[in-house]
């Protein structure tokens, strides 16, 4: 960038949500020393505002669509789309933490400063066209959730979650930024529609060797992110021992950014050289899906088998990237903003359930609630079936779309793989379900509170927009549809 760009105002519309998210990132880090305890709620209001600012910033960044910052950043409508699910996903988490954080005595402004901020990084991750942005995105975005993740600062499993969840992040970083270099010195650009160009006309291209390995090392760093196999041993650990809406957020909203990224990156830059990346994606998706699934069986801990569940849940998506078309695009686009939902819901449900400090987070400890609670157990078994693939909820046509993007790719063995896992995955969220209608009520589910105003929004909307997606799934998937081919 030469030294005396200045961008025009037609590029600061197409930055306007991050610029907004920053203004009131910052904003409540002024306020929060300022606010008394007992009004620290106000600015988890104020948080809330931002992003639905940020979302009239999307609207209006859309209108206005374009590279911007001499094409270091593109505003698609591949990029509006994740920016929507981001900033929904980020605005879904405050309202679901407000009661959560006035339970635990830990309301604190920079709470919501880190959930805005990591939003920031995940809209610049979205909306990158550059190898160095998509890495300046990330960090921004991880290094707040890390932070997130120990927010608890007394609480032992918070602090273990928070350092694990750093030091493994740190070493991922650590390859792809190394994958990037070596990208860098091969074909002389980071910006993706460049190194394409480099790839496909094969003048100066370097040695296939080279890109291999530089692909490879990008694969990790991105594996790590959305908690592919062999990389996802931090996962379960880490969703454990973080706050429950904070283990909602990181499987929704850092994942579905992360395979934003994964598409532009392997879609677009690399395309040319499909051939061999797509090998490992289909072994890393299949080796996913069956890790996932089947150590999820094993879990009593409802968090942990929602971590291993999420692991399953990347490796169908890993099915769309590695199918290479259009569908496949667009069949990851919709089953992230049905994933998102139905996840986000299902750890709100944790959280209220799980009473202060978090004591019942147990399978058996649901024991009941279809009694206690039986608005709160049906709209979870909303989200579980959503999570298996039942009809008429948004899960079962985004798997639906997944395997056929699939099947016209001529991925056989990962299509009947893949709906194998799905039967397998039936029996741990069946098994939620069973507990909360066919047992006894016990401790767990005995004077549980109301549902908080917050959580109760968050609950009824995404199941409701679970519902709408099953039954008119066009609302989301035509604007997918039209969204894909601008991925390349």
């Amino acid at each position: 960038m030469p030294d005396n760009f200045v961008p025009t105002a037609a590029e600061m519309l197409r930055f306007l949500p991050e610029l907004i998210l920053i203004v009131v990132g910052t904003l409540i880090m002024v306020l929060d020393p300022l606010t008394r305890h007992e009004d620290k709620n106000r600015l988890g209001i104020l948080a809330i505002l931002g992003l639905a600012g940020a979302a009239w910033g999307t609207f209006v960044a859309a209108q206005n669509g374009g590279p911007a910052f001499q094409g270091m950043l593109l505003v698609d409508g591949f990029a509006t789309f994740f920016r929507y699910l981001v900033i929904l996903v980020g605005a879904l988490t405050v309202m679901a933490s407000l009661s959560y954080l006035k339970r635990e005595n830990a309301e604190a402004g920079e709470y919501y400063a880190l959930t805005v901020f990591s939003v920031v990084g995940q809209c610049v991750m979205v909306t990158a066209n550059e190898l160095i942005m998509i890495f300046i995105g990330l960090e921004i975005s991880s290094i707040a959730t890390y932070i997130l993740a120990g927010y608890l600062r007394d609480d032992k499993r918070n602090n273990e979650s928070a350092l694990k969840y750093f030091l493994l992040g740190s070493f991922a970083t650590a390859f792809l930024l190394y994958g990037i270099a070596w990208i860098y010195g091969s074909t002389g650009t980071t910006n993706l529609a460049e190194i394409r160009r480099v790839l496909a006309s094969g003048e100066g291209a370097p040695s296939q060797a080279l890109l291999g390995l530089s692909a490879a090392l990008m694969f990790v760093g991105f594996a790590f992110k959305v908690s592919a196999v062999p990389f996802q041993s931090w996962a379960p650990d880490v969703y454990q021992g973080a706050p429950a809406p904070v283990s909602g957020f990181m499987s929704a909203g850092p994942k579905a950014a992360a395979f934003a990224i994964f598409l532009r990156v392997y879609l677009a830059a690399f395309e040319p050289i499909a051939a061999k990346w797509q090998a490992v994606v289909i072994v890393s998706a299949i080796a996913t899906m069956i890790v996932g699934n089947f150590a999820a069986l094993l879990q009593g801990n409802i968090k942990r088998m929602l971590a291993y569940s999420s692991i399953a849940h990347a490796g169908y998506v890993m099915v769309a990237i590695a199918a290479h078309n259009e569908i496949g695009t667009a069949a990851v686009m919709f089953y992230m903003a049905s994933y998102a939902l139905m996840n986000v819901g299902a750890f709100a449900v944790i959280a209220h359930v799980a009473r202060a400090g978090e004591k019942y987070v147990n399978t058996d400890d649901m024991a009941g609630l279809g009694v206690r609670q039986p608005v709160t157990a049906a709209l979870l078994t909303i989200f579980l079936l959503s999570l298996i693939g039942v009809p008429l909820t948004g899960g079962f046509f985004g798997k639906f779309y997944i395997f056929k993007a699939a099947l016209d790719a001529n991925l056989i063995w990962p299509t009947i793989i893949g709906l194998l896992n799905s039967a397998v995955a039936a029996y741990y969220y069946l098994r939620v379900i069973v507990v909360m209608y066919f047992r006894e009520p016990g401790e767990s589910t005995a004077d549980l509170p109301p549902l908080a105003p917050g959580v109760q929004a968050v609950l009824w909307g995404s199941a409701l927009a679970i519902l709408v997606l099953g039954i008119y799934p066009s609302v989301i998937l035509d604007f997918a549809g039209r969204s894909a081919n601008l991925v390349k």
